[in-house]
């Protein structure tokens, strides 16, 4: 139980800083010694409210057409997936996603470390809008959700409301389909109870950290960690 509460303190501490990345810090931690079925449920389910509560705290700063726009791209997504994943190489699609990623976010990078601010693309923006809600709606990956919101809003405020505020319709769609399916159960609802206290203590803790560091220190994390999140994504299917 040590490894699940070290790992709650650390992926919501990181929710709390950056409004993502969680789902990647949880699951890297505990996916050496757990069946990622037993870890997924458990990681929705504490998540769920961290989503609630910064979206809450940041409503000023939410984006409607923004949020529609996405949870609209993730909800079609997660609708063609089973469709989808009958007739395509998953491990190949998801290498070709952290690839795309690694990209997205070296170019952000770059962006973020020049004197000029360069103009966004329509096309760009539109593309990768629709390659983060497939991402996202199928393998609950909120990568290039992170860069999609992460070129399209001005500072961490509303970076952080619209990707929770996207997060809760994903994750509210996600929890009905583990009900659906028998993936959430009696253990793993146990076992979020018990790991609540801690994820509390992980997302208050980040959240007093994102108002005491530099917003564009704060901006590079979450861009270094859509990198990190794409090299995870190839390495995890080599």
């Amino acid at each position: 139980m040590i490894f699940w509460i070290i790992a709650t303190l650390l992926a919501f501490y990181v929710k709390g800083l950056c409004g993502f990345a969680n789902t990647l810090v949880f699951t890297s931690i505990l996916t050496f010694g757990t069946a990622n079925i037993n870890i997924s449920p458990v990681e929705l389910i504490l998540g769920y409210p961290t989503n609630l509560i910064i979206s809450i705290k940041e409503r000023k700063a939410i984006i409607p057409r923004i949020v529609i726009s996405l949870a609209i791209m993730v909800i079609i997504g997660s609708l063609g997936g089973a469709l989808f994943l009958k007739n395509a190489d998953t491990t190949l699609i998801k290498i070709i996603f952290g690839v795309l990623v690694i990209l997205v976010g070296i170019e952000m990078l770059l962006r973020e470390l020049s004197q000029k601010k360069a103009k966004n693309s329509k096309v760009l923006l539109t593309i990768i809008g629709i390659l983060s809600g497939f991402l996202c709606g199928l393998y609950g990956v909120g990568a290039l959700l992170g860069a999609y919101i992460g070129r399209t809003t001005d500072d961490l405020k509303s970076f952080k409301a619209n990707i929770c505020t996207v997060f809760i319709i994903e994750n509210t769609f996600r929890i009905i389909l583990y009900l659906f399916y028998g993936i959430i159960t009696m253990e793993s609802l146990k076992r979020a109870l018990i790991l609540s206290p801690f994820m509390l203590i992980g997302l208050g803790a980040g959240m007093l950290s994102a108002g005491k560091i530099s917003e564009r220190i704060v901006k590079k994390i979450v861009i270094i960690l859509l990198i990190v999140s794409g090299i995870a994504l190839i390495l995890a299917n080599l």
